[in-house]
């Protein structure tokens, strides 16, 4: 996957800030249910935004990383204990139109 630029990362960062976490990660941390259940989260919306419990073992920025690696996505943006990535569909036409 190519790169997004610093316009289309704040394109998507301004979507994030009305968005509910989808994804939660806990006390087991980043699981292949984990990795499975973001790649489904992700062909389906393209853009999610992802909440570290407390009690889990890894921080946001980690867990950040770990599933954008594992799942070929692009992180978006990362503050406190809630982070957002964006992957385009990859099974049909990505719904969001990210400006060039």
């Amino acid at each position: 996957m190519s790169q997004i630029n610093s316009k289309q990362r704040a394109f998507l960062r301004s979507m994030c800030n009305t968005m509910d976490p989808s994804l939660f990660i806990g006390k087991e941390g980043i699981l292949d249910t984990t990795v499975q259940e973001c790649e489904n989260l992700l062909e389906a919306r393209e853009l999610i935004k992802c909440s570290i419990q407390k009690e889990a073992p890894l921080s946001a920025r980690e867990a950040l990383e770990q599933l954008c690696e594992k799942t070929g996505a692009e992180p978006v943006q990362c503050i406190g204990r809630k982070f957002c990535i964006y992957r385009p569909k990859q099974k049909s036409d990505p719904v969001i139109q990210l400006p060039l």
